[in-house]
Parts: structure tokens; sequence; C-alpha cells
């Protein structure tokens, strides 16, 4: 939806809600800090799998929205995938207008309930505040915070639309399908969504732990899409080659299902298991699913070890520490990134590859860069230890990668449970009909929640005017 022209007041209206145009408080960045909310104590969050982050009563998230200023150039909205205004709704929310605040964060994002808490928040990167004193605006939190007033005040509401009498089947019930399909629906398509596993969410279900985003906010949006015509169809595997029949149009959102390996000596020994395994298992086990013993993957009374620097490696960290390990290792082939809020070589306000430390880092763990596993060790079938080795990446003469060589001798690091958190292998898809549509981490490889949805409605706008033309 695009805002009407201002009037001469300096004011507009966004479907019967009044929106004032200009900054009601332009200069509070002088005067106000960034202040966040902060994690729960370490102590008291290892021993559950509770949300971490914590949030800010309702006077002082007002204040850190007045923080936006009036930039002229936002910025944010530039680096946000989804294109999300927040100078527009953090006035609202600064202004007290909570309601118009989430009218205008939904009106670009379909589940900011999802993305409030689990988003690296781009656009607070990219903030003009970020360019000198780094202390840009907490667009995250406050988009977490609009979003659970909205459902506190039932202001995220059932909406059923006008059927058209077509019909669009989404394979895949991750970020970019549900996009899909409530972007579709909303245009009056009939839509079922088809998904192999027994729950909702792909992703954000299997892969993100609890302690980030608790299942229950993905259950409360599934309930009133339901409501809204949605159709979901759980554990029912499609083969990308023979679709369901009946249908108009398909939108295939599958994501990256296989995984990065480490094929050296040792793979085979009882103990190494991808990221994954163990994420997706305890996130089933506080759903209420039981495993055989011989099934389990568990670091209780281990030593972790686990290969891979990004945020997958990270949620392996917090979820082991919950599960009670002895101890958490943290290697990266690459070399260790750029400390402090700049990078020199990735300026403002593109997002920087500096050093991210996460809630899971500070609960405690060893971190190490420029290691090289060589071996998986073990003893009657059961993993040991991983051997490893320090190297230095060189210039490559002939340009391209750089050349990885030996730079410290062989050591080995005691670990009995290794994660592997190394990323996953971009998706190989046929040549489709026409009338099929791939979104997301299936059709671009992997990558962040917010550019998943973001394929998401960029695909259900190719749906439609493909279909408006049939």
């Amino acid at each position: 939806m695009s805002l009407p022209r201002p009037l001469p007041t300096g004011e507009v209206f966004v479907e019967g809600l009044k929106l004032h145009t200009i900054m009601g408080n332009p200069k509070a960045f002088l005067t106000i800090h960034r202040q966040e909310a902060g994690y729960r104590p370490v102590h008291d969050r290892i021993h559950d799998f509770g949300e971490v982050e914590q949030t800010l009563n309702e006077k002082d998230r007002r204040t850190q929205a007045s923080r936006c200023m009036d930039c002229g150039v936002p910025f944010c909205h530039w680096a946000c995938p989804l294109g999300n205004k927040a100078p527009e709704w953090n006035d609202a929310l600064y202004k007290g207008d909570w309601e118009l605040a989430y009218r205008l964060l939904n009106d670009t994002n379909d589940f900011p309930e999802f993305t409030g808490r689990i988003c690296p928040a781009l656009c607070e990167k990219a903030c003009v505040l970020n360019l000198t004193e780094h202390e840009p605006t907490t667009n995250r939190e406050n988009e977490a915070a609009i979003t659970e007033h909205a459902y506190q005040e039932n202001y995220v509401r059932v909406n059923i639309p006008e059927r058209n009498g077509k019909k669009v089947a989404v394979v895949g019930c991750g970020p970019s399908g549900l996009v899909a399909a409530t972007r579709l629906n909303q245009m009056g398509y009939t839509i079922t969504v088809f998904d192999k596993n027994e729950n909702p969410g792909g992703l954000l279900r299997y892969g993100i732990p609890n302690f980030k985003l608790n299942k229950a906010i993905i259950d409360r949006r599934i309930d009133i899409l339901k409501q809204e015509g949605i159709e979901f169809r759980f554990g029912e595997t499609i083969d990308a080659t023979k679709l369901p029949e009946g249908f108009d149009a398909y939108v295939i959102a599958t994501g990256t299902p296989v995984a990065r390996d480490l094929k050296i000596p040792g793979r085979e020994l009882k103990g190494v298991y991808f990221a994954l395994e163990m994420l997706s298992q305890q996130n089933r086990i506080l759903d209420g699913a039981e495993f055989t013993r011989d099934e389990l993957v568990t670091a209780k009374g281990k030593n972790v070890l686990v290969i891979g620097g990004g945020d997958t490696g990270s949620d392996c960290i917090g979820t082991a520490h919950r599960q009670g390990c002895k101890s958490v290792t943290q290697i990266e082939i690459m070399p260790k990134p750029p400390v402090g809020p700049e990078d020199p070589n990735n300026p403002w306000p593109n997002w920087p590859r500096t050093l991210k430390t996460t809630s899971s880092h500070e609960e405690g763990c060893e971190r190490r860069w420029n290691i090289n596993s060589l071996r998986f060790l073990g003893k009657d079938g059961k993993l040991t230890g991983v051997e490893v080795q320090e190297i230095a990446w060189k210039p490559n003469p002939e340009g391209g990668r750089p050349i990885m060589e030996p730079a410290g001798k062989p050591e080995v690091i005691k670990a009995e449970i290794v994660l592997l958190a190394m990323g996953f292998l971009k998706p190989e898809q046929p040549k489709f009909a026409d009338n099929v549509f791939v979104a997301g981490d299936a059709a671009n490889g992997a990558s962040l929640v917010v550019r998943a949805m973001a394929s998401g409605k960029a695909t259900a706008k190719k749906v439609d005017e493909y279909l408006k033309h049939k």
C-alpha cells in the first residue's frame, strides 16, 4: 500500500487512521541514548528454554521510539528486505498511537512478531544514528513491542477475503511459504499449504531454539491464518516433479534441506551430528515428542565442539548449555572478523561484517578462528576428540579464493559430541512449468529469515500477475 500525499496540515490518513508526517520529537536523539531491554541473567536463563530477551516498559519503549530522527533520507527503508518504514511507525509509537504503528508495520511485514525476535536488524546498521555515534534506533525491539501490544489490544484481526475462484498450492510452511500463502489468500485465492513436518513454521519451528522464538508465537499466528481460510496439510511430502493436481498455480518454498557436510576421516563415529539434528530434536522434545536413548542427540555431561561460526552454531551453544554440557568450544575456518562496530572493508550503510557476540556466547564458550578440522578421533566407535590445525589465508596469485596454508602444529580438541554448523547447500530445482514459482531459500539458498519473507512477498505478486492473465 502506498501512502497518500500529505495534506496541508502535515497529516495523512491510512485506512482511516491519522498519520503525522512530521516527527513529533525530531531532536530526541541528541539527548536520549539508545537503551536495549537486554537479556535475562545467565544464571537464570540457562536452566530453561524460555525466551532470553526482556522488554522495556511502555514509557521507555516510547522514549526509544522518539530517537528516530527526521533524517531526510531513511536508509533503514533501503536496508530492510521487506521495505519496513521504521520512521513512520516509530513516530506513531512515540505518540502513543499503537494501532497506527501496527498498521504501518504490518503493511510491509506480515509477521512482525517473528522478525521482532530473530531479525539481525539490517535497518539498525543502516540507521543514520549508527554512522557516527553507533547508537541506532531500537527498531527490532520496537517492532516486537508494537506487535505484542497489537495482540493484547485486538488490533490483529481476522480478515476473510472474497474468493476469486482460483486455487494455489504452497509447498513448504516456513517463512517464505507462510508469507506467500498469507498474501495470496488476502488477494482472494484459495490456498492449501503442504508441509512434510508435523507442525507449521519450517526453520522457525525446527531450526530456531525456543529461547529465541517461543513456538506459541507461531501457533498464535497460524490460528489466525486458518480462520482466514488457509488450509494446512501437515505430514505430507510433496514430490516437486509430481505436484498435486487441481491447482491453478504452485509455490515451492521447501527451504534448503541439505546441510554442508565435513567429510574427513572418522565422520562415521557416533557423536558427530549436523546442527539441525540436535536443534530440531530439542524443539520437538519441548513440544512433547519422545525419543529413545539411542536416538537422543544430547550434550548432557559432554564436551561439545561446534564447527561453524554463524548463527546456527550460536544456537547450538545455547542449546548445549541448557542440556547440561560440560564445556563448549566453537571453531571457524575463516579469520576472526573485525572487533567493534565498524568494518573498514564494508562501511556504513552496508551491513558490517564484524564480530558478533550472541546471548549464547555470553553463557560460556571458547571461540577460535582460522582452525581447520583434520579428522575425528574415537574409541569403540564413539567420538573422543577432533584433530585440528591452525591455518593462515594467503592471497591467491591467480586471483579468486585465498589459499589455505598450515600455520601451526596439529592438536586435539577433546569432544564427545560435534555439531556441524557450516551452512547449507543451495538446492537444485527441476525445470518447472510456467505456473510453478520458487520462493525463499529454495530459490536463493540459505539466507536470513527476513530475506526469505521478502522473497515470499515477491513470489505472491508474481503468482497474482500470472493468474490475472490466465
